[in-house]
């Protein structure tokens, strides 16, 4: 069904972006891969464009290409160094999202793929619904700001230009070779040490790299795909006592979980200023991907239980 499909893929050096030129290679897609730089042994598949941004020239990149997929960004982090980080997200984000899709348009290209962030509905559903797709945008910091405007600018493009754009707001996202929070999640959950996360009843939902990537494959050329935004999860949604219950069962470690009630760190997290911490850790976040599902008749390829193996099997091989 992809035959003579041709694809860019920016941010290839990213965790996502690793896993879709591998994946898209094995399939015998055409792709070229967007790196900030190259190195000597990077094959002819692989181009560099130096950092992205209103200015970023992508005119050679783009030829002869049906579809770009578009995951590279400035990645949230919770202690931004930069002295305005609202304009420095917009710069990479918003200006350098739309620039690249403008460009796409006027090189022919058909479809936009474009992979944006839950954080545009905003950072938690505890006591409340799980984030759908026709909630209003709350975005709670600059990262999610960014991706909104991002959104929004692309939307204007799809209507001006007719190229069809497609947008994914997934959660957080793990998969063999994960780094940052989940990383450090599995570091303490692979030792024998008794954790205080054994009555942490909040919910949860994550995505496993190998379910996005299917659902990515399956956007390229879907019909019904379109023009639409979608959330996305693995569709089975984790408390942290069950999450690190299943790090441990996977890694072969005892489980020993105290239970400390969620209130106990919320109180911490204040008194130390480490709240957004803590609510990030105890906190609900719930995502809703019916759309998903119904509108492209996709199911999840893999079970949570399936992507924590996975990503465990590789963390302990590292």
């Amino acid at each position: 069904m992809l035959d003579g499909v041709c694809v860019l893929i920016t941010g290839a050096n990213g965790f996502l972006g690793k896993h879709l030129i591998h994946v898209f290679s094995e399939k015998g897609i055409d792709v070229i891969g967007a790196y900030r730089a190259v190195s000597t042994s990077s094959d002819q598949n692989s181009v560099a464009i130096g950092n992205i941004d209103s200015m970023t020239d992508w005119s050679n990149v783009l030829k002869k290409r049906q579809v770009v997929i578009h995951t590279a960004a400035r990645a949230h982090i919770m202690k931004d160094s930069a002295v305005d980080p609202l304009t420095a997200y917009r710069e990479v984000n918003t200006a350098g999202t739309l620039h690249l899709a403008r460009q796409a348009a006027m090189a022919g290209v058909k479809r936009f793929i474009f992979i944006s962030s839950i954080k545009v509905n905003g950072e938690t559903t505890t006591s409340l619904p799980a984030f759908a797709v026709n909630d209003t945008p709350a975005p709670q910091d600059p990262y999610g700001v960014s991706k909104m405007e991002a959104e929004d600018g692309l939307r204007k493009i799809a209507q001006d230009a007719g190229m069809e754009v497609v947008i994914i707001r997934p959660p957080l996202i793990y998969g063999p070779g994960v780094k940052a929070n989940f990383r450090n999640l599995m570091k303490l959950a692979n030792t024998a040490v008794p954790l205080p996360f054994g009555a942490i009843h909040n919910i949860r939902s994550m995505l496993y790299i190998g379910n996005l990537v299917g659902f990515i494959v399956k956007c390229i050329d879907h019909p019904a795909a379109a023009n639409q935004t979608f959330l996305l999860s693995d569709g089975q949604d984790l408390s942290l006592t069950e999450l690190l219950c299943l790090l441990r069962s996977s890694m072969k470690k005892p489980t020993r979980l105290v239970p400390v009630s969620a209130s106990f760190f919320r109180v911490a997290g204040s008194v130390t200023g480490k709240r957004a911490v803590v609510d990030r850790l105890v906190g609900s976040l719930q995502v809703d991907s019916s759309k998903a599902c119904e509108l492209l008749n996709w199911q999840p390829p893999y079970t949570v239980e399936q992507g924590i193996k996975a990503t465990t099997d590789h963390f302990l091989k590292e």
